[in-house]
């Protein structure tokens, strides 16, 4: 009997401290989530930049000379890329034009569903079809890529064919199931500048248009971005690459 008494005691004593520690922990833990999620949610607003942005894509390349065309800021909060290029070419020799758009993101579930076919109609084009393509640079290497056709229905009745790739961590790719996986969901926590996606988008009236400036540059825009080995091939340096290439 004693025995007996002697546990429910120690009972009556232990129940508080228990509630009591249990309490402790589960302020800790509150703590401790609540200071993950604030330092996640840095990270994964925090842009991951690459060694050389975009912004020193070179404004002249062979007779393409180019000028800059802003994007508003509400739609570059949506697209939520690490950099993006937009900018509008001229080949006033050949009488063409090409719109050059580039969006890199270091976090590649963010580009999930920024294509032509969704973006366009949502400002108001008619997507009429597309089709799978293929395109040579100037150095040889083929460009699997998807070509669109758009046009804004009347009264202002305007026609728009896109040129549409992406860079999977270096490699060439018309598929966006390519970086569509849950492997690819995972923030980039470490801020590998690596493990990417970028998105070419060549846009103008004339298919040959497109076509011609893909061939152009298509190798400079490679430059930028790690290749399979994490290798950079443009530099601060060696930006200015407008006189190479003429």
């Amino acid at each position: 009997m004693v025995y007996c008494a002697k546990q429910t005691k120690l009972g009556k004593i232990s129940t508080p401290l228990v509630l009591v520690f249990s309490l402790v922990l589960l302020i800790l833990s509150g703590i401790a989530y609540r200071v993950l999620a604030s330092h996640l949610k840095l990270v994964v607003e925090t842009p991951i930049e690459l060694s050389v942005p975009l912004s020193a894509f070179p404004a002249q390349i062979g007779g393409w000379v180019g000028k800059d065309v802003s994007i508003p800021p509400n739609v570059q909060r949506v697209a939520g890329n690490d950099d993006f290029l937009n900018r509008l070419y001229i080949n006033e020799s050949a009488n063409q034009w090409a719109n050059i758009y580039i969006a890199y993101s270091a976090r590649p579930r963010t580009m999930l569903g920024h294509r032509p076919q969704v973006c366009y109609v949502g400002g108001g084009w008619i997507h009429d079809g597309t089709e799978h393509a293929e395109v040579i640079s100037n150095s040889g290497r083929k460009i699997p890529c998807l070509i669109h056709r758009f046009h804004m229905p009347a009264p202002g009745y305007e026609e728009r064919v896109v040129l549409n790739f992406y860079i999977v961590n270096g490699q060439l790719t018309n598929d966006e199931s390519g970086f569509s996986g849950v492997g690819w969901r995972t923030p980039n926590i470490s801020g590998n500048a690596a493990r990417y996606v970028a998105q070419v988008q060549i846009s103008s009236v004339l298919e040959n248009s497109i076509r011609v400036a893909s061939e152009d540059m298509t190798e400079l825009i490679l430059d930028f971005f790690p290749d399979e080995n994490d290798d950079i091939r443009v530099t601060e340096s060696t930006n200015c690459l407008t006189s190479d290439l003429k």
